[in-house]
């Protein structure tokens, strides 16, 4: 199989100054698509176990200034290589647009005050699913997360709210890389990176 790219292109002169801009640019022109869940985006982690790459999808929740904001529970696999090495890499895949961004940098657990903010805005249920879920740890099977979830539901019955788990929280990724991929033809494909320094963001053009 082989797809053959026709993008505009991409060009030093189109971009914004600073790469959170930039990628609010893209990423309005991408929902504009109307996507399945839009703000998906692939984080790796270096394994705390074995130092190896670990991957997976999660849902991108906030961007502003300061970075790139998910959430998780912080005792989950995920949750272990951030305590372990605190840096990580984003990929957002945007086929239908031909295109791709790459932020990689360090990463810092969110106040408590905003990851409850956050957890207040959820579901019910999610908010439930929080409570019951191990995450990453094997289970015997589906009835005992299922008798775990009836037990958190009685645990929490009744109008109140349900409090945010002490293991569950918020990461801002701080971005000190952010790559912005084009396709185009002959896969000459464009590639212009924003790269940290302490005068400020540089842009790079990278070899396709």
């Amino acid at each position: 199989m082989r797809e053959h790219y026709s993008g505009a292109g991409l060009h030093e002169d189109d971009l914004a100054p600073d790469p959170v801009e930039q990628f609010r640019r893209w990423f309005d022109q991408w929902a504009a698509t109307e996507p399945y869940d839009a703000t998906a985006v692939v984080l790796a982690t270096t394994d705390a176990q074995t130092g190896g790459p670990s991957a997976r999808a999660v849902l991108l929740k906030g961007l502003d200034r300061r970075g790139f904001v998910f959430h998780t529970n912080r005792e989950s696999a995920k949750g272990r290589d951030l305590a372990a090495s605190a840096r990580a890499s984003l990929c957002f895949l945007w086929h239908p647009l031909e295109r791709q961004v790459r932020v990689t940098g360090s990463v810092e657990p969110l106040p408590d005050d905003e990851s409850d903010a956050y957890f207040d805005s959820r579901p019910r249920g999610s908010q439930i699913a929080a409570w019951a879920s191990p995450q990453s740890e094997v289970i015997t099977g589906r009835a005992e997360l299922e008798q775990w979830v009836e037990a958190v539901e009685e645990r929490f019955d009744g109008p109140g709210p349900v409090p945010r788990p002490p293991f569950w929280g918020g990461y801002r990724l701080q971005p000190e890389t952010v790559e912005f991929w084009q396709g185009r033809r002959d896969r000459l494909h464009d590639r212009l990176r924003y790269r940290s320094t302490t005068s400020g963001w540089v842009i790079e053009r990278l070899a396709p």
